[in-house]
């Protein structure tokens, strides 16, 4: 992997986990699910529609059919996600759904990668890869997330998450690397279909959104804002390297988001996470050199 895409991916890494954060402290017990996801959906349109109008009115081009049909793939995924995302917030901790979700979805990218899109990582990537699911899944509890008990529901939550996302990061290098869509036009097209999908059952409940943005449109800005932009990211470097590589190495949020739950959410266990951290940081490692 370049230096390029690995400094993209850090500076994502670290946005993608303090937007999860922020969505963590989410209050969503009068309203959450398509409200919320509608809500933040809307204001990412609002936000960067000039940004996307100047692509426009500049080198990128409108999508082909083809394109249109990856793009409401895309948001059909993603809206999944965040829904499936928010319930297990609901019911687990930060520092078991996040991780989880973030080492189910990688291992399922690369061998999708590897079987759909004729990708072909080296040993050292490999190995990489394995180092950066196995400290994912050390952070998030190891061998205890298995049993039935108070970690089991979260934990069950996160590995569906993770499906979701290995389905749409393919779906989206396929757009990127096969289709080239430019990337920011891509996602922000994918999140007015986004704002489509979640409206008729967001706005049925109107009372619900009108609490919901009362109690959180503070956090909701931020979401709105800095999680488009680690996606941005996240497009940009599958431009200069394969999904193997980009998708496990976006996982050193996990680092972020570990400490984050401990630290901030009194979430326990700082030296187990911190081991899963350094397995991390060493498949990253693996994936650059390899």
């Amino acid at each position: 992997m370049s230096l390029t895409a690995l400094a993209l991916v850090v500076t994502a890494a670290f946005l993608h986990a303090t937007w999860n954060f922020v969505a963590k402290r989410i209050d969503t017990r009068e309203g959450g699910g398509p409200q919320l996801v509608f809500l933040y959906a809307l204001l990412t349109v609002v936000i960067y529609t000039p940004l996307a109008l100047y692509f426009l009115a500049g080198q990128a081009s409108w999508p082909s059919a083809l394109g249109w049909g990856v793009i409401t793939v895309s948001a059909l995924l993603h809206y999944g996600y965040t829904l499936v995302l928010q319930r297990g917030y609901r019911v687990g901790d930060l520092s078991v759904v996040y991780p989880l979700a973030r080492g189910t979805g990688p291992l399922l990218s690369s061998i999708g990668a590897i079987v759909l899109l004729g990708e072909r990582p080296g040993w050292l990537a490999l190995v990489g890869i394995a180092l950066v699911v196995c400290g994912v899944l050390v952070i998030a509890g190891g061998e205890r997330l298995f049993r039935r008990g108070s970690m089991h529901a979260g934990a069950g939550w996160g590995v569906l998450t993770g499906g979701f996302i290995a389905a749409y990061t393919l779906a989206d290098a396929y757009a990127i690397r096969t289709l080239m869509l430019a990337p920011l036009v891509y996602y922000y097209l994918e999140n007015v279909l986004r704002v489509v999908l979640s409206a008729p059952t967001a706005l049925s409940r109107p009372t619900r959104i009108a609490v919901l943005w009362q109690a959180n449109w503070r956090k909701i800005l931020i979401i709105s804002t800095i999680s488009p932009m680690s996606y941005f990211l996240i497009l940009t470097a599958l431009k200069y390297a394969p999904v193997s590589h980009v998708a496990p190495a976006r996982e050193m949020s996990m680092m972020v988001a570990a400490l984050l739950g401990v630290r901030v959410l009194g979430e326990g266990e700082m030296h187990r996470r911190v081991g899963g951290a350094v397995l991390i940081a060493l498949g990253v490692v693996g994936l650059t050199l390899g």
